[in-house]
């Protein structure tokens, strides 16, 4: 048996954003292997999504983004069951990130499709999933390109979706 150190299990929910026991138990499943250990964090944010798939996720987060030469704009509404996670900082961060991530694609089926730190926005989804507890998924998902577009404001809502 490997020896799981506190900084190990640091590290690994660093990484993936699990919580501290979630990621000990992974660790002592893995033997001390550091992408074993994610990959059965992984296929346990698949079990809970299965699980939560019949959910309602009604709060969330909204974000708009527009590129540089202000010809593209996205919004994309990131869902989860509950007003407390949708106020989340991680949460808002990476509803952020999504957005910046849409603003590169032309559809929903392309922006899910996209990587997010190694992964595919879909993958980053379940996974999160499994973090959070809570379902999570793309509520709304809009591209608007003209010769112009803007933003009123370039923050988010999370006050219901």
């Amino acid at each position: 048996m490997a020896k799981i150190t506190a900084a190990d299990v640091n590290k690994l929910r660093k990484a993936t954003g699990a919580g501290m026991m979630d990621c000990k138990k992974a660790l002592v499943e893995a033997e001390g292997d550091f992408d074993a250990a994610i990959s059965i964090l992984r296929k346990k944010g698949q079990k809970i999504a299965e699980k939560r798939a019949d959910r309602d996720s009604s709060e969330g987060a909204v974000v708009a983004k527009i590129n540089d030469d202000n010809t593209k704009g996205v919004v994309v509404s990131l869902n989860c069951e509950t007003d407390f996670v949708a106020k989340n900082d991680s949460y808002v961060e990476m509803a952020n990130k999504m957005g910046d991530i849409a603003i590169n694609t032309n559809s929903k089926e392309e922006f899910l499709a996209a990587d997010f730190d190694g992964m595919t926005v879909a993958e980053k989804l379940i996974e999160q999933t499994g973090v959070i507890g809570e379902k999570i998924e793309i509520g709304g998902f809009e591209v608007l390109e003209a010769p112009f577009t803007s933003s009123s404001s370039k923050s988010i809502r999370t006050d219901g979706v």
